[in-house]
């Protein structure tokens, strides 16, 4: 258990049979339950959820999504300047983000088409207790930087 955002690096394996991707580094011993999320358009935003004690993972089955996460200072009323994490997933280079406990998180879909899995630490009624939420434009980080 950590209490700092970590990313898995997942492998793949590519032969005359097919592809694998595989996460041997993933410890699923925490996991309760799990839910697949998708969007019926690209481009849209999921946020701002946030859970003092329930940890989440995500992977992205299909298509890439950029996650962006922040540490809450107030529960009531953070504060709008908190830094945000920027962490983009992808089906083509796959990984687990791990999100702890007492962090606000949200995706936003890239491409069509993309699915996200969630694995929880929590179950549902554990998930309700512990459940806060905040506009999707709170922090608003969701714009893709020119490079």
């Amino acid at each position: 258990m950590t209490d700092q955002v970590t990313y898995f690096q997942a492998n793949v394996a590519v032969d005359d049979r097919g592809m694998l991707q595989f996460c041997n580094d993933f410890d699923m011993s925490a996991v309760k339950r799990f839910y697949v999320v998708s969007n019926h358009q690209s481009q849209f935003v999921r946020a701002w959820h946030a859970h003092k004690i329930e940890r989440k993972f995500a992977y992205v089955v299909s298509g890439s999504a950029l996650f962006c996460i922040v540490q809450i200072d107030d529960w009531e009323k953070p504060d709008p300047n908190l830094q945000v994490q920027r962490q983009t997933l992808s089906y083509a280079q796959p990984g687990v983000l791990e999100i702890p406990g007492g962090f606000a998180h949200g995706f936003k879909t890239l491409v069509p088409d993309t699915k996200v899995i969630f694995f929880s630490s929590s179950t549902l009624q554990e998930s309700a207790e512990d459940d806060f939420r905040y506009p999707y434009d709170y922090w608003n980080p969701w714009s893709i930087v020119p490079r």
